[in-house]
């Protein structure tokens, strides 16, 4: 049976497939082609950085980058008409930033608009639901920005590219917020043993709360807490 599997195996159909060695050298001269052509397509829409890339713009790219790939190794896929649809998608591009650049409406149809995630230390409840953020995903960014807690935050909003802006509260105007650090929720509380601030671990709504039952939030109306941090940043 091995002898039957070695004698049946040929190297050249692993290494080429159904396509011959000449064919090695029309590979290089099609990527070389579509290499350049990639270059001045990106050229000519700009200089815009990953991160920076509104849902549209991501769209254009991903279909520069479908359109320049087949032709590289593809023999019946030609290299002219991936040309043309370079061509196509850049006036698109062009046509759309156009309108964009008219109506602001047709912007945020195409790219969406700037949401508030955060306002006064408490997540905005109904904004940060539709973007289908989770908790663990959002407060990773926080902390990547040096956040421990949201009573740092006066504003946090996601831009049209993903980004999060961050508004801080200045030092001294730091107040009792929800801690975002790794397991920091794992052990919510509904009956309060030691008085203190307390934020909701729902939406980081934080009151300051006598020893007894917890009750509800007024915000959101869940009634998990845990205790709240007023660590100053560290800048």
């Amino acid at each position: 049976m091995i002898t039957t599997i070695l004698s049946e195996f040929s190297w050249k159909e692993l290494l080429l497939g159904n396509e011959d060695w000449p064919f090695l050298l029309e590979i290089i001269l099609r990527t070389l082609i579509m290499f350049f052509t990639i270059i001045i397509g990106l050229r000519v829409l700009g200089k815009r950085g990953v991160k920076q890339l509104s849902v549209f713009e991501l769209v254009v790219i991903i279909g520069l980058g479908s359109a320049a790939g087949d032709p590289m190794f593809y023999r019946e896929v030609g290299v002219v008409s991936s040309i043309i649809v370079f061509i196509i998608i850049i006036i698109l591009y062009s046509l759309v930033t156009y309108l964009i650049g008219k109506s602001k409406k047709f912007e945020n149809l195409v790219e969406g608009k700037p949401i508030c995630l955060i306002e006064n230390g408490t997540f905005a409840i109904d904004n940060f639901n539709k973007e289908n953020l989770g908790a663990d995903e959002f407060f990773a960014e926080l902390r990547i920005k040096g956040i421990s807690h949201l009573g740092q935050i006066e504003t946090a909003i996601e831009e049209n590219s993903g980004e999060i802006s961050i508004f801080f509260y200045e030092e001294k105007q730091t107040k009792y917020g929800l801690p975002i650090m790794p397991d920091s929720l794992e052990h919510p509380l509904k009956i309060i043993m030691e008085e203190g601030y307390y934020s909701c671990t729902f939406c980081g709504y934080t009151e300051e709360k006598k020893a007894g039952n917890a009750g509800r939030c007024r915000k959101c109306e869940k009634d998990k807490w845990i205790r709240s941090s007023n660590k100053k940043r560290i800048t």
